[in-house]
C-alpha cells in the first residue's frame, strides 16, 4: 500500500509537469507569445520533469526525488525571481528585455505566476512522495 501512495504522488507530479508544458507551448505556439530568457529557463527546467517524472510514476521510483527535487526547487526560485521582477520592474525602463512585460494573464495570475505554482504543486508532491 505505501508504494501506490507513492506512485500516485509521481503521477500527480508528473500531470502538473505535463500541464505546465502544454501550456508554454499553447502560449508560444497557439497565442504567438515570445518568451523572455526568464521564461526559457523556466521551460529549460520544467520541460524534462515530463519525461523524469513519468518514468518515475510508471516504475515507482520514488528515488528520482534526487533529480527531479533540485529542478524544481530551482524552477520554483526562477519563477519566484520572474514574478516579483515583474510585479516591480518598470518596463519601460526594463534594462532585461521583455522579462518585466505582462503578455498574458488568465485570472489574474501572469505566465510567470502560473510557473511559480507548477513548479511548487511539483516540488510538494515529490517530498510527499519520498515521505510514503
Amino acid at each position: 500500500m505505501r508504494s501506490i501512495g507513492s506512485r500516485l504522488w509521481l503521477a500527480a507530479a508528473t500531470l502538473v509537469a505535463v500541464v505546465a508544458t502544454a501550456w508554454s507551448l499553447y502560449f508560444s505556439l497557439g497565442l504567438g507569445l515570445i518568451p523572455c530568457e526568464l521564461c526559457w529557463y523556466q521551460r529549460i527546467l520544467m520541460y524534462p520533469l515530463t519525461v523524469i517524472l513519468g518514468v518515475a510514476a510508471l516504475e515507482n521510483r520514488p528515488g528520482v526525488v534526487r533529480t527531479a527535487l533540485p529542478l524544481s526547487v530551482l524552477g520554483s526560485g526562477v519563477a519566484a525571481y520572474h514574478s516579483w521582477f515583474q510585479a516591480t520592474a518598470d518596463s519601460a525602463t526594463c534594462s532585461v528585455g521583455s522579462c518585466g512585460t505582462v503578455q498574458y494573464q488568465i485570472l489574474g495570475l501572469t505566465v510567470p505566476n502560473l510557473s511559480l505554482i507548477a513548479f511548487v504543486l511539483v516540488s510538494l508532491a515529490l517530498v510527499v512522495a519520498v515521505r510514503r
